[in-house]
């Protein structure tokens, strides 16, 4: 299918050169010879790309364009003119014009501006569509009221730059609010940059948000740009906020507030832009009475407060999820999607989900990984979400399944997978602390969990 060019001017003889020398280079000519007839005619023939002439009678160019924006703002309008001037150039431009050619048109210019603007909107098709794929991936699931509450409060708080607090227990999706709100927001396509203040060492977490020269203490070998600067123009998601030193609170505050920061070693004052994202599962008020967190750190952050619910708060939405995170299991894996009874679900309902959303999602990639039938039926859920099921005392761990295997190995397999899922559970899903803790390298970990 050849892309349809609409070309409008008040000239037929620009209309006829154009027509004859487009059509030729494998275009579909459509023709208009005012503001008025463009509008009916993109909506009658939804062309590709418009080339229009600035100086016409009545509706002239520009307020042609403004209107051609404010109903089609991904189609891309070339401006021509013969009477070419800076100011309406800058005017075309400011009200969306994608390129801006002067009369006599030099045809190569015409060909080259249209295929540029062509694959420009190509390229931003591509990027809305990855940037829908992004939001339905990082969209919380559920139909609850306590997750239409967080939408709306997600929806409110988006467009904005304001400073956004996300509290919430483990597992709740906390990073997941902070995504969507970033796809949202006035930057989406600015980057997302995560840093994780639980994970970080005290004295390591400053180089990595405001970056190092080099030689600036012992180990920096080279320079180091820092989280804020890579988050330029986009978001800076601070995890687990409330784990962050009172020293580092300080520094924080004073970069927050003065909108500058130096990396550690250097005397130039850098400039942020940057929308801060930061998630706690502590009580930080109870954590600034305790003299571990600053106040003024805390409304400072604190401007919009955004609270995840527990999956217990929202059981209603056991079904959702558990079908959502088949669905994406079966198209990881490419293998038939599995389902849950209903007895099952209703099995799933009744148990507290401590470690909520996040503790689903891995029962569920469990169950579809040791589960040889497409369909999961109540005596096929795990102790001890299943109370029928003999368990060993020590851990709660299911006594059946591993011990019906008919090959060692194979068993060897599940019980080292079931060994390590457990312990990173019990970590809030920290692989680097779940392997030290077993004593076990951190690629070893990942390796199992990821063949599992």
């Amino acid at each position: 299918m050849y892309p349809a060019v609409l070309i409008v001017d008040d000239e037929s003889t620009i209309i006829d050169s154009l027509d004859g020398i487009l059509s030729d280079d494998g275009f579909e000519v459509i023709h208009a010879f005012n503001g008025y007839e463009a509008l009916k005619k993109i909506d009658s023939y939804s062309p590709d790309i418009v080339l229009l002439d600035i100086w016409m009678p009545g509706m002239d160019g520009i307020d042609t364009l403004k209107e051609i924006k404010r109903h089609h703002p991904h189609l891309p309008v070339i401006m021509i003119t013969g009477h070419g001037s800076i100011e309406s150039a800058v005017d075309a431009t400011k009200s969306g014009a994608f390129d801006f050619l002067e009369k006599p048109l030099s045809i190569d210019k015409v060909i080259l501006s249209i295929n540029n603007a062509l694959n420009f909107r190509k390229l931003e098709e591509e990027n809305r569509y990855l940037r829908k794929k992004a939001i339905e991936k990082n969209s919380i699931t559920g139909t609850s009221p306590a997750v239409q509450k967080l939408y709306g409060e997600i929806m409110a708080a988006a467009p904005t730059d304001a400073s956004i607090l996300i509290t919430g227990e483990n597992g709740t999706g906390k990073e997941m609010v902070a995504r969507t709100i970033h796809q949202f927001s006035n930057r989406p396509e600015g980057p997302f940059i995560i840093i994780n203040c639980a994970a970080i060492p005290e004295e390591r977490l400053e180089p990595e948000l405001f970056g190092h020269e080099k030689g600036a203490f012992e180990g920096a070998s080279a320079k180091n740009r820092g989280k804020f600067e890579l988050a330029a123009g986009g978001t800076l998601f601070l995890d687990e906020i409330g784990d962050m030193s009172i020293n580092t609170q300080a520094k924080m505050l004073r970069a927050l507030e003065s909108k500058t920061f130096q990396r550690i070693g250097s005397s130039r004052t850098l400039h942020m832009d940057v929308r801060v994202i930061t998630s706690s599962n502590k009580d930080l008020e109870s954590e600034i009475k305790e003299g571990r967190f600053r106040e003024d750190l805390f409304f400072r952050l604190n401007v919009i407060p955004i609270h995840v619910p527990a999956l217990r708060k929202r059981i209603e939405d056991i079904p959702i999820l558990v079908d959502f995170f088949l669905t994406q299991l079966a198209e990881k894996s490419s293998a038939p999607k599995k389902t849950l009874s209903k007895e099952a679900v209703e099995l799933l309902k009744q148990w507290h989900w401590k470690g909520n959303v996040r503790e689903l999602k891995n029962l569920m990639e469990r169950l579809s990984i040791m589960v040889e039938s497409e369909s999961i039926g109540k005596n096929d859920i795990p102790a001890p979400y299943n109370p029928d099921i003999e368990t060993f005392p020590e851990t709660g761990e299911e006594r059946n399944r591993i011990f019906t295997m008919a090959q060692l190995d194979q068993a060897k397999v599940a019980f080292e997978t079931e060994f390590i899922r457990l312990r990173v559970d019990q970590m809030n899903g920290d692989l680097q602390a779940a392997a030290k803790q077993m004593g076990a390298s951190l690629n070893f970990i990942k390796k199992r969990i990821s063949r599992s």
